[in-house]
């Protein structure tokens, strides 16, 4: 991709997606055209008058003393909040800790989160955080945190509330499902992830893991691709690429993802009010898997750029969807800086697929729907076989005797105790069967 190392400077500032303003945003600073956000419309000189009376009825009139700057920062936050979920104004520690999200290391539980009827939504835990190890899961509505109850606080307040000193622990009262509330014990982390982990399944059939897009996942894909074929002597029979749980991240490295998959063709393309907001992304002709028959795995908490991968991989018929529907989160934010180190992220544009999807609201329809499930295995009974019977014949075409045998019990694999992915497993096998006749 040739192309990406010329993107304007608005693309690199629409190069980065999460998925609500959340607890573990990724997305860096970057600054529109003068003439974007000039504008020629006329002031609304009845609306400011209306606005400076409220101002000064509430400083003259409210039971206990406002000072200016706490009216005015929150008549920007309300500004913003009712615009859509993901524009949000960020203060100084806000703004600082979403420029340090995307090299993966920061502090908090791990969750990304959105909101729902005015309560907090988990979207996804990320993979090895508290949130995790505590079995949070998409879906989960936090409903109190430390018994304070959530509904109606603004989300960035109750990121605020679930961040503190590494090591310190908080309870979180959690609704699943519409069940009845329990609570949760966590402890603080520095977070740490590491956005690609593979591994491979079975002989020949590789296992690729992405939890977000950070700057440098594309060249840990490749890496990790690279890996997986010389543990299997140079060539995959097939892959899954686990986007599940993935709440998004940085468009460039969805992008490079996607094209290492790819050979040619548009990945993703974006719309906005602005001309510049209007981007494209196509694949140059390398591809780094070499065309290994893929399975792709989505859930309702792959968002953001995990749904630019999947959308890109399932318009261009390169590998098959499986697992249930995804988030829908199809807008693009840009972190504009402002004065005294605070900045707005706003949405700026919608991202498309390469049919012209429009994933908003919608999300990615797998195209086997495969829900979460428990494996249970039954214990084989004892059998016999001809080859076990005293006298039996030998076989005709001159082969061994195969009689039944005690299996050694295998030790413990990743597929065992993940349905979706046995059966991602399953019908990459299958696919080789055909291909082979």
């Amino acid at each position: 991709m040739p192309h990406l190392s010329r993107l304007t400077s608005l693309a690199l500032a629409m190069a980065l997606l999460g998925c609500a303003p959340q607890l573990l945003a990724a997305e860096e600073p970057e600054s529109l055209p003068a003439t974007a956000v000039s504008g020629k419309a006329p002031l609304p000189l009845d609306e400011l008058r209306t606005f400076a009376e409220v101002l000064d009825r509430i400083k003259s009139s409210y039971v206990e003393p406002v000072d200016d700057k706490t009216l005015l920062e929150n008549a920007i936050k309300g500004m913003l909040s009712n615009l859509d979920p993901h524009s949000t104004y960020l203060e100084p520690e806000d703004f600082e800790e979403l420029q340090e999200s995307t090299s993966g290391e920061f502090g908090g539980l791990g969750i990304e989160v959105g909101t729902e009827d005015g309560f907090i939504k988990v979207v996804s835990p990320i993979d090895d955080t508290p949130a995790s190890k505590a079995g949070i899961q998409p879906g989960d509505l936090i409903v109190k945190i430390d018994g304070q109850p959530t509904k109606g606080i603004s989300l960035m307040e109750a990121v605020d509330k679930m961040r503190g000193k590494i090591g310190s622990k908080i309870n979180l009262t959690v609704v699943r499902d519409g069940g009845k509330p329990f609570d949760v014990e966590l402890m603080r982390a520095a977070i740490k992830v590491k956005s690609v982990k593979s591994e491979l399944l079975d002989k020949g059939y590789g296992y690729l893991r992405i939890t977000q897009f950070q700057v440098n996942t594309g060249e840990e894909v490749a890496k990790a691709l690279a890996k997986l074929k010389k543990e299997n002597g140079g060539r995959l029979s097939g892959l899954v690429l686990d986007l599940r749980n993935n709440p998004g991240g940085v468009l460039q490295s969805a992008v490079e993802v996607s094209d290492h998959f790819l050979k040619k063709g548009l990945i993703v393309y974006t719309k906005g009010r602005i001309a510049n907001s209007e981007l494209r992304f196509s694949a140059d002709s390398a591809d780094a898997s070499e065309g290994v028959p893929l399975v792709v795995l989505i859930n309702g908490g792959s968002a953001s750029a995990a749904e630019i991968v999947a959308g890109a991989l399932q318009d261009h018929k390169r590998g098959v969807l499986m697992g249930t529907d995804s988030f829908g989160k199809g807008s693009v934010q840009t972190v504009l800086p402002l004065n005294n180190d605070r900045a707005l992220k706003l949405t700026t544009a919608l991202y498309y697929t390469p049919s012209g999807r429009s994933i908003q609201a919608q999300g990615i329809v797998p195209d086997v729907e495969v829900p979460r499930a428990k494996v249970t295995r039954e214990q084989d009974a004892e059998t016999f076989k001809e080859a076990d019977l005293a006298g039996h014949l030998g076989n005709g075409n001159g082969g061994a005797d195969r009689p039944s045998t005690s299996k050694k019990a295998a030790g413990p694999r990743l597929q065992d105790d993940d349905y979706q992915l046995s059966q991602a497993l399953n019908l990459l096998k299958g696919l080789n069967v055909t291909r082979e006749n």
